[in-house]
């Protein structure tokens, strides 16, 4: 019995410590994250020069990742990867983000986490690289 009251009173905890934000459940949860999605592509667009730049690489790469791949596994991999690219440079930006929010100075925590955030993507790309030349090399 003390197990589950423990596990109730940590239930009501969490739900006391939940975002005022997170109220929504269900469909109207869902129309308000595509909403809240789009305005991150925005904001990426409008205030980050590397999304556009990779942006305008994927608009050109995943059509023709999409043509030059042969097997249904082969599109996913030449598309999938390019697009992997642009997820990992808006969680970097999401980092330099908050990392500038909370720690306007310089500080060697928020260097690391930016330089951190910054070989994220410096590694999918690496990565992009690699699986076009492996797919389109055989």
């Amino acid at each position: 019995m003390a197990c589950k009251q423990y596990f109730t009173d940590c239930f009501r905890h969490n739900l006391a410590m939940t975002s005022p934000y997170k109220g929504k459940t269900g469909l109207v949860r869902i129309w308000n994250a595509l909403f809240y999605s789009l305005d991150g592509l925005k904001a990426a667009f409008k205030h980050e020069d590397a999304f556009r730049q990779e942006f305008l690489l994927a608009s050109v790469l995943v059509p023709l990742g999409l043509w030059l791949g042969e097997t249904g596994s082969e599109k996913a991999m030449l598309a999938g990867v390019v697009l992997m690219v642009l997820v990992v440079e808006l969680l970097n930006s999401g980092i330099e983000a908050v990392v500038d929010k909370a720690s306007p100075e310089t500080n060697e925590l928020a260097k690391r986490a930016k330089d951190m955030g910054s070989a994220a993507v410096l590694i999918s790309l690496s990565m992009a690289f690699l699986v076009w030349l492996l797919v389109l090399s055989f």
